[in-house]
């Protein structure tokens, strides 16, 4: 099985998310499967595949310059900062993997971690039950010891969700580097919890690591900051790009025609994003 790796680029998220349905496609197929990473930009909420879209705070949102999409997967909605959020995607051969969710997870998330533990931070898939605080969004949720990880304290620091078609198998995650709580929550309109209890909840790398406030850069603190989120970026994708076997690649051109066109068709489409209704059939 051929494996390419693209590395990461700035995406709105209608793009991001219709460029997973077109490496599932392409893998479906008979071409290379694809490991990946991207930034959202802008900054991004995607609401889970049965989320209502009354959650979102359109005005906010709007005042901010903050995209809205909705993804394939379930699960709770995400703000996606674009400084703060590290998202990837695995898109490969259904039947090659497990066809149990939970031992498919276990199977993509290996890379995952090993990235976490290549800048010595310690995460692991959760082990401890944690009743939801709100089942809207992601990471207030209930864990879920199959797919949420966990940093050393037990809050947070990934959500992933996968989906399936007949022969690809999809999974993307959010990878937590800072927290925006005032953001994230001012994203949605009135979520039952104050940002001291989700806090509490979710944490991020940059708490997690050292960063130092002045660096070769010149860029003072912000550098430190760059740095270290390059840092990590670099080693997800050497840790995705070894568990694959992956090449460094990039889309064709027809990938590229495909994504516009879902993008317009689909996942930039208010018929998706409000009502998720998939104009595409």
């Amino acid at each position: 099985m051929d494996w390419r790796l693209i590395t990461e680029e700035l995406l709105d998220g209608p793009m991001a998310m219709a460029l997973d349905e077109v490496a599932a496609e392409t893998v479906a197929a008979g071409g290379p499967a694809t490991v990946r990473l991207y930034r959202w930009f802008p900054s991004t909420v995607t609401l889970g595949y049965n989320n209502d879209a009354d959650i979102v705070d359109w005005e906010h949102c709007d005042d901010w310059g903050v995209s809205v999409t909705r993804r394939p997967t379930g699960g709770g909605a995400i703000y996606h900062d674009t400084s703060g959020d590290v998202a990837y995607s695995i898109i490969a051969p259904a039947d090659e993997f497990p066809s149990d969710v939970t031992e498919c997870y276990r199977e993509f998330l290996q890379p995952i971690l090993a990235a976490f533990e290549a800048v010595g931070v310690d995460v692991d898939f959760a082990d401890e039950e944690k009743a939801g605080l709100w089942n809207s969004l992601c990471y207030l949720l209930p864990l879920d010891p199959a797919h949420d990880l966990v940093g050393p304290d037990g809050r947070k620091i990934a959500g992933n969700a996968q989906y399936r078609t007949r022969d690809a198998v999809v999974q993307h995650g959010s990878l937590t580097f800072e927290v925006n709580t005032d953001q994230h929550l001012g994203c949605f309109e009135d979520p039952p919890v104050t940002p001291e209890e989700f806090d509490a909840r979710v944490c991020g790398l940059h708490e997690l690591v050292s960063v130092d406030d002045v660096v070769e850069t010149g860029l003072g603190a912000f550098g430190g900051y760059d740095v270290q989120r390059s840092k990590f970026v670099s080693n997800l994708e050497d840790a995705l790009a070894d568990w694959a076997g992956a090449e460094e690649s990039e889309w064709t051109d027809e990938e590229l025609e495909r994504g516009r066109e879902l993008v317009e068709t689909k996942y930039g489409n208010d018929e998706w994003i409000r009502d998720r209704n998939d104009p595409t059939g």
